[in-house]
């Protein structure tokens, strides 16, 4: 297992001295600030690639960009409408971009408007930590009776949207205004001020598209750049839906084994692969992880190991980000499949065998407190969880060299 970390860019404030003293292989990023749908320049590239590679007193780092997350799809190409030949177009060339760079492992999802959704950034636990929370009775009072988005009620349990209406009358203009910038903060150009009628005018360019057709749109896109990755010989890999169920209306495609079953037949190519994050899928309890690995493992680019609690047995359902051996998902079992695929990788002489994963957000603990990082990206909890992980993998690949007398 390669052990890599999310690093933002020069502006995160975990440095790469942090990554490297934290005692990472290899660094996951992205160029945050190209639009979706822009080819990304060769210069950019490098620059942080030199970036990664340079500590601050200006010695080498030996640290390599590995991993990029994320190469967005642009929302053209996921309704194709607009400029989305065009962009499918600047697809290849970033990746081709990329590949002359070295990089050969890219995520990316096709979740329509958001990446990612919490109602809550720094919910508090009982013993002082913080962490990310979807409350669905947050989300649906927001839907409903913030967002006012017509037929929203439908979309939800009569029980929950009674709950919703009792804490909405309850809810601070503090806390509505809390709760609309956490929402927004998965939404495109949230890093600028973003409107209610901003977030409803994204939510009616999917007017009318099904599951279904975003499905189509999908296999579309990869028929379209799966075989000149895999002429690369890149490998890229769709993240699930987060949270892996529908929200505000939209379709979600990427939320069980099945979806990605579906897209692996569509498409069936090596570089067509996927990102088994324990989280988003662990939000269902009818996702089997270890099972999800074991079935789809040799397809498997990229791993996301984090746990997640759900706070109920429905399918939407309220939920946090748990420590990393707690939550829902067995993650002992998950990494015994994940070194079983590996395993088996070694006896074929694939050279990705040693497949990369990251300690996907935590919680914030310790110093953290005092930080500005991006939401779920703290530095001492996401240690942490790398520690956690790297104790399960070395338990499990353990070969006893005998006693002392």
């Amino acid at each position: 297992m390669r052990q890599t970390w999310r690093w933002f860019g020069p502006n995160d404030s975990v440095s790469i001295d942090d990554l490297l003293q934290a005692g990472v292989q290899g660094v996951v990023s992205a160029l945050h600030h190209q639009p979706p749908g822009q080819v990304w320049p060769v210069d950019e590239i490098i620059t942080r690639q030199h970036d990664i590679a340079t500590m601050s007193d200006g010695s080498a780092s030996w640290l390599q960009w590995e991993v990029v997350e994320s190469l967005p799809v642009s929302e053209d190409i996921k309704r194709q409408t607009g400029n989305w030949v065009r962009h499918i177009e600047n697809y290849r060339q970033s990746l081709t971009n990329l590949h002359d760079a070295g990089i050969e492992v890219v995520c990316y999802n096709f979740m329509p408007v958001l990446d990612w959704t919490r109602t809550d950034l720094a919910w508090r636990l009982p013993n002082g930590a913080t962490c990310m929370r979807f409350d669905l009775v947050d989300f649906a009072a927001f839907d409903i009776f913030i967002l006012k988005r017509a037929g929203a009620s439908d979309d939800f349990s009569k029980e929950v949207v009674e709950h919703a209406g009792t804490r909405f009358r309850t809810m601070s203009d503090t806390r509505q205004s809390e709760l609309v910038r956490n929402v927004v903060s998965g939404l495109p150009g949230a890093a600028a001020t973003m409107s209610l009628d901003d977030v409803r005018s994204h939510l009616s360019a999917y007017d009318g598209i099904s599951p279904a057709q975003l499905r189509k749109n999908l296999f579309d896109f990869l028929t379209e750049v799966t075989p000149h990755a895999e002429a690369l010989g890149m490998r890229l890999c769709c993240h699930p839906d987060d949270p892996p169920f529908a929200l505000l209306g939209l379709p979600r495609i990427m939320s069980t084994e099945g979806d990605y079953q579906q897209m692996l037949d569509a498409v069936d190519l090596s570089a067509n692969g996927v990102t088994l994050c324990s989280g988003s899928l662990g939000v269902r309890a009818d996702n089997d992880l270890s099972g999800m690995m074991e079935r789809l493992g040799d397809r498997v680019h990229f791993l996301h190991l984090r746990n997640v609690q759900r706070e109920s047995d429905t399918l939407a359902c309220s939920f946090h980000e748990a420590e990393h051996l707690d939550g829902g998902t067995d993650m002992v079992s998950l990494i015994q499949a994940v070194l079983g695929e590996e395993q088996k990788r070694r006896s074929t002489g694939r050279p990705d065998a040693s497949i990369p994963f990251r300690p996907d957000h935590g919680q914030n603990i310790l110093d953290d407190h005092t930080r500005r990082t991006q939401p779920g990206y703290p530095a001492i909890g996401r240690l942490k969880g790398l520690a956690e992980l790297r104790g399960i993998e070395a338990a499990l690949t353990h070969t006893s060299r005998g006693s002392c007398a």
